[in-house]
């Protein structure tokens, strides 16, 4: 794992939706006018008639794909994590959700790394706002890798999905390959003294940290719970439990995110102290994307400084 190489998450979506495309005649792709940015528009060069782009509508991006979903389809739809959910949550509750149809939500630049777009474009709030709709279930990739796996995965799971890429291109985590499997965290590393359950781009930052965290004598496990809903409760309650302590990392605001999942499982199955690395409650800025992770505190730094105040304080 962590080879050193890089890959763009919006790329395997592109990938992966061309090879859905040939295998699977119910899948569509339903687009809003950043096919490009998100390479979905790959899947028009081959599969033209099942592919919608219906420009900076992103109701309508949510409305369509229901129905294409109604008529039996397999509806991927997707564009900026601040579009959607940003502008269409009634949409995404009662065409999607609340029918239970089979919409495939993937969203890119979710959140600061987005960079210098700014606070307006940097969604910090979607895992939080998904995660509370019934029926959604929530995937956050930590590569590109993993991208590809869960988005050909899900065709073959009923129901809305909501899948959260970022914009940059990230160190690739799973350079062996990944399994998924709906609602089961992947355990990257085994520890005893403090548990790092992370998602997203964090990922790789939270294996930086276990590693410095190694050198001092402290043993972290890291946990990538690339699913936030349906929570993996047995492998959070398990390194509860063998660690005693939690530490969280997330490109998101702390209210309502993994985070706040993670400590919703842990209060009411073991409670253990924990503390939550990510977004601290307030808006991004422009900048470049390195120098907002270290302005915001979204490091290894950051999680390793978490990591060795819990232990410490034990």
């Amino acid at each position: 794992m962590m080879s050193g190489a890089q890959a763009a998450m919006r790329d395997a979506y592109g990938e992966a939706l061309l090879e859905l495309g040939a295998s699977n005649p119910r899948v569509v792709v339903v687009g809003a006018d950043t096919t490009g940015s998100l390479k979905s528009g790959v899947f028009a060069t081959k599969f033209p008639a099942r592919f919608f782009n219906v420009g900076i509508a992103e109701q309508n991006l949510i409305g369509i794909a229901a129905g294409l979903a109604h008529a039996g389809k397999i509806a991927y739809a997707g564009t900026y994590a601040i579009f959607v959910p940003g502008k269409c949550v009634d949409q995404i509750r009662n065409n999607v959700a609340y029918p239970d149809l089979d919409v495939k939500i993937v969203c890119s630049h979710g959140g600061i790394t987005v960079g210098p777009d700014g606070a307006s474009h940097q969604q910090v709030e979607d895992i939080a706002i998904m995660r509370a709709i019934p029926r959604m279930r929530v995937e956050v990739p930590a590569d590109s890798v993993s991208t590809k796996a869960i988005v050909k995965a899900v065709a073959d799971i009923h129901g809305p999905f909501y899948i959260r890429l970022t914009r940059p291109s990230t160190p690739i985590v799973y350079d062996g390959g990944f399994a998924y499997e709906l609602g089961k965290a992947n355990i990257l590393r085994d520890g005893a003294d403090v548990a790092i359950i992370a998602c997203g781009i964090m990922v790789p930052e939270a294996l930086k940290a276990a590693d410095s965290l190694k050198a001092q004598g402290v043993s972290a496990a890291v946990v990538d719970l690339h699913t936030i809903k349906p929570i993996d409760s047995d492998t959070i309650v398990k390194f509860a439990i063998k660690c005693g302590r939690v530490v969280t990392a997330e490109e998101h605001n702390v209210i309502g995110g993994m985070g706040s999942a993670v400590a919703e499982v842990i209060v009411e199955n073991k409670p253990v102290p924990m503390k939550r690395v990510g977004v601290m409650d307030t808006f991004g800025e422009s900048g470049e994307s390195k120098e907002l992770m270290k302005k915001y505190g979204l490091t290894a730094a950051n999680i390793e400084s978490a990591a060795s105040s819990l232990v410490k304080a034990r």
